[in-house]
């Protein structure tokens, strides 16, 4: 068995993301391109967004602290601290309002 502090991670990850010029920092805490399950911690500092991409599967977004909008076909949602995200098929993007860390979860399908 093998436990991850998410809290610690975030706090890690969010510390890398307002010091690196990019804004954004993310560490995988369970799974991988080899695995169908993967759980990323992404941290990104206020104003930086992961631009339009295509969903990988059934995916969420667990905002972990911060806020931030998910944004797919001409609607937006914000989730703050302690909301969960269903992330919509199809093309979508997130935008952190502030510095702010999330936990991605996603199932990849065969598509």
């Amino acid at each position: 068995m093998q436990k991850i502090s998410i809290d610690a991670l975030a706090r890690q990850q969010l510390e890398a993301a307002v010091a690196v010029p990019s804004g954004r920092a993310a560490d995988t805490a369970f799974g991988g391109h080899e695995k169908k399950l993967r759980q990323t911690v992404m941290a990104f500092r206020a104003g930086t967004q992961l631009s339009e991409h295509q969903n990988p599967g059934e995916a969420t977004v667990y905002v972990i602290r911060g806020s931030v909008w998910l944004k797919a076909g001409g609607e937006a949602w914000q989730g703050k601290a302690g909301d969960l995200l269903i992330v919509p098929d199809g093309l979508h993007s997130l935008e952190a309002e502030e510095d702010s860390a999330v936990l991605f979860t996603v199932v990849k399908t065969d598509r």
